[in-house]
């Protein structure tokens, strides 16, 4: 599996612990940014990341921000990108299993470190369940080609 992972400055901190848990896990992680808590504009990266999702050069993207919102809005805006803010595991384990989601989004100012691991291991580990939700799926990119242009 491979993933990509970004941050804004509000979410460095918890985007490191990620970093390193990935890695005790063999999962390989390639981080888009941002390198330090120096202010930052979270759609930048958000788009980042976004796009080497869309482009299928990885699995899936985690981007953290400080509540996971505007980054999780940010990346919303790239056709083909379900991003989902989590702050529980059944939502995580709901959107990928439902949603087909893309991208997990997080807010380091929301989750503790240890909830913050649980949710992206529940992301990462559940699957697709296709069927009737494929429907819904395709209905969100029948919006896309209307809206996005």
């Amino acid at each position: 599996m491979k993933i990509a992972i970004g941050s804004d400055h509000g979410g460095f901190k918890l985007k490191g612990e990620v970093i390193k848990h990935l890695k005790e896990k063999q999962i390989e992680v390639v981080d888009f940014g941002t390198y330090s808590e120096d202010s930052c504009d979270y759609p930048d990266v958000a788009e980042k990341v976004a796009e080497e999702v869309v482009m299928k050069n990885f699995e899936f993207g985690i981007l953290i921000c400080g509540t996971g919102i505007g980054i999780s809005i940010s990346a919303n805006k790239v056709a083909g990108i379900r991003a989902a803010l989590c702050c529980d595991t059944f939502s995580a384990h709901a959107t990928r299993e439902h949603n087909n989601a893309n991208i997990l989004a997080l807010g380091e100012r929301v989750v503790g470190v240890g909830l913050a691991l649980d949710i992206v291991d529940t992301f990462l580990n559940a699957k697709f369940q296709g069927g009737r939700h494929q429907n819904r799926i395709d209905k969100i990119s029948h919006i896309e080609d209307k809206y996005i242009k």
